[in-house]
């Protein structure tokens, strides 16, 4: 595993998993859950359960960050919300 990933090990659906992501990537999926009044172990199942079969979970949690900041900018950008 690389030196610039840091990985955490989760329990999924009764599973122990583990997750290498980039530390920026964590940092904002923290965020993201703390906003959602979530647990990361939450979200992180949420993401895992719409997630299709051929992506990694790791991969499906770096375009879920992606795609909720994204989206934050772009409600921010839009007058009126």
């Amino acid at each position: 595993m690389s030196r610039h990933l840091r990985k955490r090990s989760l329990i999924l659906a009764g599973h122990d998993t583990s997750v290498a992501l980039e530390p920026s990537f964590w940092n904002a999926l923290e965020d993201i859950a703390n906003q959602q009044k979530q647990t990361l172990p939450q979200l992180v199942t949420k993401v895992d359960a719409a997630r299709s079969p051929e992506q990694s979970l790791a991969s499906a949690l770096r375009v879920y960050a992606l795609e909720w900041l994204t989206h934050q900018l772009a409600a921010s950008a839009t007058p009126g919300t």
